[in-house]
């Protein structure tokens, strides 16, 4: 299979599933952000879902794929160190603010920065009528959150450190998007990349909270429990469809796809959460899928 995917890379093909993996990842992301921001602590949650995956990741790394080139250890170390930073920027931002309206900030502040990212170290150039596109999606997607923040009826009193821990978060979205972009084109198998990646970076978080973890008892511990392992599987089709992405085609076209995640946070909040929709928000996710149609056709 890596030889398959090695061969799609910069073709036409390659392009096509680049374009499914990024609808898939923001799909799954939007997913992901719910279970952390769900029923339990973010923190907790995201030391649950950590934990699970670098257990499942393990044995793959360890005797399935190829074992990583030497020179990869210093980019597995870059990638913990950048991931470390983005989830305790995005657990304070959780836990500060409410999900509806911190959730797209996070995500209209990453793709422009991953863009600007491609361009300075793959080379990569959006033509203006990706531009555009990138403006459009944009101003759907802060206009979603402007909208979300104009009917919070509680939380406002946190809501502006949470703003600023949700900007916060998008610049580390966007330094990740395009470090692991060039982590996975690396190494020569991207399987190796993905099996150690997830073993290494599950560490953390679940080592900063082992003190709330191993208090947590019965029925709390196991709902946490089965909480880390949903999030684990969707973890790693979510942030492992993204980084194949950025291997077989271009990295600001797949953050920018990824973000049309913001429409499927809203249909979470309408059709799981029962959170009202109307016209407005209608409105506004039309743009953002609207945004990410001209990103890709406007090549």
């Amino acid at each position: 299979m890596s030889d398959w995917l090695r061969a799609l890379e910069g073709t036409p093909a390659g392009h096509q599933a680049a374009l499914a993996l990024a609808l898939m990842a923001a799909v799954l992301h939007a997913l992901f952000g719910a279970l952390q921001k769900g029923r339990h602590d973010p923190w907790a949650s995201r030391a649950a879902i950590d934990g699970s995956y670098a257990l499942i990741a393990a044995p793959f790394a360890l005797f399935v794929v190829p074992w990583p080139e030497p020179h990869m250890w210093p980019i597995f170390a870059g990638a913990f160190v950048i991931h470390v930073g983005y989830k305790i920027a995005q657990a304070m931002t959780y836990d500060r603010g409410a999900y509806t309206v911190v959730y797209p900030v996070v995500r209209g502040t990453g793709p422009l920065f991953a863009v600007f990212g491609a361009g300075l170290f793959f080379g990569e150039h959006f033509s203006a009528g990706q531009w555009l596109g990138v403006a459009v999606l944009m101003s759907g997607i802060y206009g979603l959150a402007l909208y979300n923040w104009r009917h919070l009826a509680v939380g406002r009193e946190t809501l502006a450190p949470a703003l600023g821990f949700a900007i916060l978060t998008g610049l580390f979205v966007a330094l990740y998007t395009t470090y692991d972009a060039w982590g996975i084109r690396s190494t020569a198998d991207p399987f190796t990349f993905l099996a150690w990646f997830f073993f290494i970076d599950g560490f953390f978080m679940p080592v900063y909270m082992r003190r709330k973890l191993l208090a947590m008892r019965g029925a709390e511990a196991r709902a946490l429990a089965r909480r880390g392992v949903v999030g684990a599987l969707v973890a790693f089709f979510s942030f492992g469809a993204i980084m194949m992405a950025t291997r077989l085609d271009r990295v600001g076209e797949a953050a920018v796809l990824r973000e049309t995640s913001t429409v499927f946070a809203a249909l979470i909040g309408w059709l799981v959460l029962g959170e009202r929709v109307g016209a407005v928000r209608v409105a506004l996710m039309a743009l953002i899928a609207a945004g990410a149609v001209i990103v890709e056709f406007g090549r």
